[in-house]
């Protein structure tokens, strides 16, 4: 080894000993308001993790900086906030939260910080530890997105082609089957792994998902993260990031990954709650300013990198069926495209519940072909003259051969309704969804 390179090599490590805390001052709990809890004595930058030593608990709460009051430090327990009193011990860490990550996750069931939950025995040997506060890859590293990603859903391949590395949205008010239509993604979709996020679920839903709606089939190509609406907040939004972080692993490997998060309002509401305990002033409804800078930096997280790549589909709740909610507005401007669940379709039992006038796909006019292209827009032209002339028809006011493009738009009403409708047990190759794509409304176009 040359001199040269040696000098390099030592500069290398001089620098991380310099960086390394070889000791760690502790702190002690001086009071808890609400979800925060005060610590005086510890120097910590916000991210760090922290230990809170209970007296007469096994293991230490592990907690989060997140503000600073006067001359004591806030954090916010990854857990239960019983038992901790003033007085407790708290040693921080010197490093933000990480997750192990590796192939082994696959199949599996984890909880909201990466630790699984599932009974089976964690495998950690060819595992890796990352951090879960990643940043995006940068705008010039990310490759361009050329080609389609099938889903296995007609209205979706057919009518909303998304693309790999391509990032959209499901937009609905409650109970309308975004949660359905995640799980039918993943159950037929193309990509090689499945990163599913349930953020803020019911805890009654989770199991429902993983055994009806996803089934073996798809949990084996698939890794859950779980952190229910019971759970603090903060790891309510950690379950988001670690399954931010898993999706990267797998993608930095060279693979296809469909990443799933339901949702991101409840995400919001997580840090809404975070940004209120440590003093936020409200803003648009309530959310403070913290949500819309945290929302991006979530969101760009997803997409293509110098190699491999993550389709990411967002659930989205909509309050009371408003998609110009704040939170919907704010996704529908990040992300490349936005799916929205129609109410009235669903009530008249059309599953999925997919409005295709009210949905896009910004990227599709890129990746499909222009015959594909043209049919798909000739499809929203035959429902847009129907939607426009439902009342009339629906009433009998009527006459047929008035206008030859209402009498068009009649005519395929039905082909176009058998086309966008699927049972939560079909899938359907791409190939056979554009032969069904072409054979509505025959040869006239």
């Amino acid at each position: 080894m040359s001199s040269g390179s040696l000098e390099i090599d030592m500069e290398k490590w001089k620098r991380r000993v310099r960086r390394l805390k070889l000791f760690f001052p502790e702190g002690q709990v001086t009071r808890v308001i609400g979800l925060t809890v005060e610590v005086k004595g510890i120097s910590a930058g916000i991210g760090e993790v922290c230990d809170i030593i209970v007296p007469g608990e096994p293991m230490p709460v592990r907690s989060e900086v997140v503000g600073f009051r006067d001359k004591s430090t806030l954090v916010m327990p990854l857990g239960e906030l019983r038992g901790i009193h003033p007085g407790c011990r708290v040693v921080p860490r010197g490093k933000s939260l990480t997750v192990r990550v590796g192939p082994h996750l696959l199949g599996r069931v984890v909880d909201g910080l990466g630790t699984p939950i599932d009974g089976a025995e964690p495998q950690w040997e060819e595992s890796e530890e990352v951090s879960v506060n990643n940043a995006p890859p940068g705008p010039l590293a990310r490759c361009r997105i050329t080609e389609v990603l099938p889903t296995g859903i007609k209205a979706i391949d057919g009518l909303i082609t998304c693309g790999k590395g391509q990032r959209l949205g499901i937009f609905s008010g409650s109970g309308v089957g975004k949660s359905t239509l995640l799980a039918m993604i993943a159950r037929y979709g193309s990509a090689d792994v499945n990163v599913i996020a349930l953020v803020g679920e019911r805890g009654r839903e989770v199991r429902e998902f993983i055994e009806r709606d996803l089934g073996p089939a798809g949990l084996s190509k698939s890794v859950v993260v779980v952190a229910t609406s019971d759970q603090p907040a903060l790891v309510r939004l950690k379950g988001a990031f670690v399954a931010s972080s898993i999706a990267e692993y797998f993608r930095n490997q060279g693979k296809d990954v469909m990443l799933m998060m339901d949702s991101i309002t409840r995400f919001a509401m997580a840090q809404r709650e975070v940004g209120l305990a440590v003093g936020e002033p409200p803003a648009t409804r309530g959310y403070t300013p913290s949500v819309f800078a945290l929302l991006p930096r979530l969101l760009e997280r997803s997409g293509m990198g110098p190699k491999g790549s993550i389709t990411a589909f967002y659930t989205v709740l909509a309050e009371a069926d408003d998609m110009n909610d704040p939170i919907v507005d704010t996704v529908r401007g990040i992300l490349d495209g936005h799916i929205v669940l129609s109410r009235a379709l669903a009530s008249r039992a059309h599953y999925p519940a997919i409005d295709v006038l009210e949905s896009v796909s910004r990227l599709m006019p890129e990746l499909v072909t222009e015959t594909h292209f043209q049919k798909a827009m000739w499809v929203r032209e035959r429902m847009a003259v129907y939607r426009q002339s439902e009342d009339l028809i629906n009433i009998g006011a009527y006459v047929k051969g008035t206008n030859p493009g209402i009498d068009e738009a009649i005519s395929c009403y039905q082909p176009i309704t058998e086309f966008l409708r699927q049972d939560l047990n079909q899938g359907f190759c791409f190939e056979d969804v554009m032969a069904r794509l072409e054979s509505i409304g025959g040869s006239s176009q």
